[in-house]
C-alpha cells in the first residue's frame, strides 16, 4: 500500500525545518508499505495538485498532523484528498484537543475517516494494518490492557532511516537564487545541501504554562532517550551530510531540552567524547540557563541559537499565565552568557495579555536594547483548545471567537484583555516587528557584535532577514530583492570586508 504523510503549510511562512512526526512515523511504517512525505511549507501544493498527487502515486492512506493554526487549511486539503477515493487519518495535538471536530461531529463537516489520539508512536503501525486490510476505525487511543494512557517511554526509540529518506525538498541551498548557489560551489564544496532536521532527545514539560499545549499532549513527566541512541543518530546524520559533500544543523525539539541539568550536560559531554558535535539549536527556559558549566557544555558541543520563551517584561502579566518561574529581572544575565559564549537567542514575547496596556512594544523595545542583539519574536496571546487558557476565557464569557481557528486570520486576536483593545494590542504587534527588523535595527544589532567573526555576523544578519518574513511577506524574488536594498549598508559592508581579507590572504601567499 502506497502511503502518504501531509504537513500542511503554516500560512505564515517557509519553514526552515521540516517536522519530526512524518520521519517517525515513516520509520514505524511496515516495510512492505511505500512512503512519500510532503512538507506544504517546502513543498506548497494546491487543492488539485494533492489530489492529482494522490491519484498519480495510487496513495490509499494518508496521515495529516496540524497544529491549531493550520488546521482550517488542513481540513480543506484533507476534503480534496478524499474525493480521490483515499483515506486520511488525523492526528497531532490539534485532533487530540477536539476530537470530534474532524469526524463532523461538532456542526462541522466531516474531514477525515479516522483520527489518532494523543502519541501515535504505538498506534501508527495497527493504523496502517487496519487500512492496508479495509478495517480501518475511527478512533485510535494509546491505552494500555487496563485502558490507561499509554505513553511511549522513549527507551526504544525507532531508528529514522536518514540514509534513504529523499530530503531533496527540505535542502535550503536549492532553494537559494541561482546565481548564489553558483557562487557558493565556487567557493566551497562543502555546501552543496544544507539542512535543518528535527530531533528529540526526550519528550514532555513539568511547567503546564496557561496559554501551552504541551503539557496537556506529552504530559509532565519527562521521558528521555539513552544518549547513545541520540548520539548513533547525529553520526548518521553527519555521515549522510559528508556524503553530499552538504553541511547540516539540528533542531533539538524537545519542549525544554535542559529540564533535566543531568541529564542534559551528560548527553552535551557525549556528544562532544564521542565526536557527535554538530551545529544545534534548541528550546531552553531561561531560567535554567544561569548555570555556567551548562553554557560551556552547550558552546563546545556546537550550539548555535536557542529559543526562549521570555513572553513578557511584566512579572504579573507572568503571573497571570503560570509562567512565575520566568524572572525579567534575569533575562539580561542569561543572554549575556549565551552571547559571550557565541550562541544567539531567540526571544519569543506574547502581546496582549491582560496585564498589558498601549506602549508595550516600545517598553519591551527600550529593554531589549541593554540586550546582546537575537532574534525577537513577537505573537499575541491565543486561547488554543483546552488549554486553562482556552477554558478560564470560555468560563468568563471573554472568548469572541470560540474557534477562532476555523477562521484564522493571522496576527488577530479572538478576546479583549483587559487593559488594551483588540486593535491596540495587534498595532502593538506591528510595531514590534517594524522595529525590530528595521534596517537600522539591523544595522545597530551587527555593530554590536562588530567583535565577532565575520561569518557569525553574516549568519546572524541573514538570520534576521529570514526571521522578519515571519511576519512581513517576502517569498517573492522581488521582495527579497527590495528588502536587501534597504540594508544594502551591511551587505556592502561584509563585501568589502570579505575583500580586504582575500586579498591580505592573497598577499600573504605570494
Amino acid at each position: 500500500m502506497n502511503i502518504l504523510l501531509y504537513s500542511p503549510d503554516n500560512g505564515v511562512t517557509r519553514n526552515f525545518m521540516p517536522h519530526l512526526w512524518m520521519f517517525l512515523l515513516k520509520s514505524l511504517t511496515p516495510p512492505e508499505h511505500e512512503v512519500f512525505l510532503i512538507d506544504g511549507n517546502a513543498q506548497p501544493m494546491t487543492e488539485n495538485e494533492i489530489a492529482h498527487f494522490v491519484r498519480a502515486h495510487n496513495i490509499r492512506l494518508v496521515g495529516i498532523s496540524a497544529m491549531t493554526r493550520m488546521a482550517a487549511r488542513a481540513y480543506k486539503m484533507a476534503d480534496a484528498i478524499r474525493a480521490t477515493g483515499a483515506k486520511v487519518v488525523f492526528g497531532g495535538p490539534h485532533v487530540t484537543e477536539v476530537p470530534d471536530e474532524p469526524l463532523g461531529r461538532a456542526g462541522e463537516p466531516r474531514h477525515a475517516d479516522a483520527i489518532a489520539l494523543g502519541e501515535a508512536d504505538y498506534l501508527w503501525p495497527q493504523i496502517v494494518d487496519d487500512a492496508a486490510t479495509g478495517n480501518l476505525k475511527e478512533i485510535y487511543r494509546p491505552v494500555d490492557a487496563n485502558g490507561k494512557e499509554a505513553k511511549p517511554t522513549l527507551a526504544d526509540y525507532p531508528e529514522i532511516p536518514w540514509e534513504t529518506i529523499r530530503l531533496e525538498q527540505f535542502n535550503l541551498v536549492g532553494k537559494l537564487p541561482r546565481v548564489v548557489r553558483a557562487l557558493l560551489k565556487r567557493r566551497t564544496k562543502s555546501w552543496e545541501t544544507l539542512y535543518v532536521l528535527p530531533m528529540e532527545s526526550g519528550r514532555g514539560c513539568p511547567y503546564g504554562c496557561e496559554f501551552c499545549t504541551v503539557t496537556g499532549f506529552f504530559g509532565d513527566v519527562i521521558r528521555f532517550r539513552s544518549n547513545q541512541s541520540v548520539i548513533a543518530e547525529l553520526h548518521r546524520l553527519k555521515q549522510r551530510a559528508q556524503s553530499e559533500r552538504g553541511t547540516l544543523g539540528i533542531f533539538f525539539v524537545d519542549d525544554n531540552f535542559a529540564i533535566n541539568l543531568r541529564r542534559t550536560k551528560s548527553l552535551l559531554r557525549d556528544m562532544i567524547a564521542e565526536n557527535a558535535v554538530v551545529p544545534w539549536i534548541a528550546q531552553i527556559s531561561v531560567n535554567l540557563l544561569k548555570d555556567e558549566e551548562l553554557l560551556d557544555l552547550m558552546a563546545a558541543s556546537g550550539a548555535r541559537c536557542i529559543f526562549i520563551g521570555l513572553e513578557s517584561m511584566d512579572a504579573d502579566n507572568l503571573r497571570s499565565v503560570q509562567k512565575s518561574f520566568n524572572k525579567p529581572a534575569d533575562y539580561k544575565f542569561a543572554l549575556d552568557g549565551l552571547a559571550s559564549r557565541g550562541i544567539y537567542a531567540i526571544t519569543s514575547f506574547i502581546f496582549g495579555m491582560d496585564g498589558d496596556t498601549p506602549g508595550v512594544a516600545k517598553r519591551t523595545a527600550g529593554v531589549m536594547d541593554t540586550w546582546p542583539p537575537g532574534l525577537p519574536v513577537f505573537s499575541l496571546l491565543t486561547p488554543f483548545p483546552s488549554t486553562p487558557l482556552y477554558q478560564r476565557l470560555l468560563k468568563a464569557g471573554r472568548l469572541e471567537r470560540p474557534k477562532h481557528w476555523l477562521d484564522s486570520s493571522l496576527f488577530t486576536m479572538s478576546f479583549t484583555p483587559e487593559n488594551i483593545t483588540q486593535a491596540q494590542a495587534e498595532a502593538e504587534v506591528r510595531e514590534a516587528w517594524t522595529r525590530a527588523y528595521s534596517p537600522k535595527a539591523t544595522t545597530e544589532a551587527l555593530r554590536r557584535i562588530s567583535d565577532r567573526p565575520l561569518s557569525e555576523r553574516a549568519v546572524v544578519f541573514f538570520a534576521r532577514l529570514a526571521f522578519r518574513g515571519i511576519y512581513f511577506p517576502q517569498m517573492t524574488v522581488r521582495q527579497w530583492v527590495v528588502l536587501l536594498l534597504k540594508n544594502r549598508r551591511p551587505v556592502l559592508s561584509f563585501c568589502y570586508e570579505a575583500a580586504i581579507r582575500n586579498r591580505m590572504r592573497r598577499f600573504g601567499n605570494a
